[in-house]
């Protein structure tokens, strides 16, 4: 089991930045491709990027890319969502998810369908 916390949301003009944080309980997360995904209102919750329970590959929505950066910390259970030149359109609820790769077979998923663990969700507004 994985349990996981979001924290950092606010509200923010664009270009500004936000880091998003994800704390993670259990002891399987450094097995875990951590991915985050946001939802905006009336949409369907989206892919943003990924990071490979190493840590050493990451993967990005196209839309993101450039912009965000995913990094993690598996000594402190942690990943992260570096978000910069955020605009109007970034504005959503943003999600962390968790998904156990025993044997370390695979680096990272990348849909919402292979992912285990979900947060709740913080809030990101970005103003024009």
């Amino acid at each position: 089991q994985v349990q996981l916390v979001e924290s950092g949301g606010g509200l923010v003009q664009a270009g500004g930045s936000l880091r998003l944080s994800c704390a993670a309980s259990g002891r399987t997360f450094s097995s875990c491709s951590m991915g985050w995904f946001r939802q905006a209102p009336g949409k369907e919750r989206e892919f943003v990027g990924t990071i490979s329970w190493n840590g050493y590959s990451t993967y990005y929505t196209d839309s993101v890319k450039g912009r965000f950066t995913i990094s993690r910390d598996n000594a402190r259970n942690a990943v992260y969502l570096q978000m910069n030149s955020l605009k109007p359109e970034d504005t959503a609820v943003y999600y962390c998810a968790a998904r156990y790769i025993p044997y370390h077979t695979i680096l990272y998923v990348t849909t919402r369908e292979e992912y285990d663990y979900w947060g709740q969700g913080t809030q990101v507004t970005v103003s024009s």
